[in-house]
């Protein structure tokens, strides 16, 4: 069975990943409750995550056109949770797993189970450390 941190986690990604609609951020097609398992049917992605791309079988596979289009793509992504959105939406666990690329390599941020959302009355917030400590970005970008 799963904790209530997980149940609380899982509940608060598809809420807010079911309202918010960017063409940089995965879309939830469903989910499931059921039983011992908690599940996510995200739209499919058919290159996988970006880190087998970083770290794994494919390493050094993607063009600087690619990449570049990946690093903008995630840029714009945020720019819309924290900006254009109707609230703040901070994230808190970007990196090489949580970004998918399509069958045409264009990327998607996934995983919104660490999010927070931004007082609007607020510059700014503090948070415990979350997600996965993950410094490579200088061997992405050679």
């Amino acid at each position: 069975m799963f904790s209530s941190r997980a149940k609380a986690d899982f509940e608060t990604e598809v809420r807010l990943i079911s309202n918010v609609h960017h063409r940089n951020l995965i879309r939830l097609l469903g989910c499931s409750i059921k039983g011992a398992e908690l599940l996510l049917v995200y739209e499919y992605m058919a290159n996988g995550s970006l880190e087998i791309y970083l770290y794994g079988d494919k390493r050094g596979m993607l063009n600087w056109k690619q990449r570049f289009n990946i690093i903008c793509g995630t840029a714009r992504g945020l720019a819309y949770l924290h900006e254009q959105f109707h609230v703040c939406i901070i994230h808190r666990d970007i990196k090489s797993s949580n970004i998918l690329l399509d069958d045409e390599f264009q990327m998607k941020i996934a995983d919104f189970g660490l999010v927070r959302l931004l007082p609007e009355d607020q510059s700014h917030v503090s948070t415990k450390f979350a997600g996965t400590l993950q410094v490579k970005l200088l061997e992405f970008l050679s």
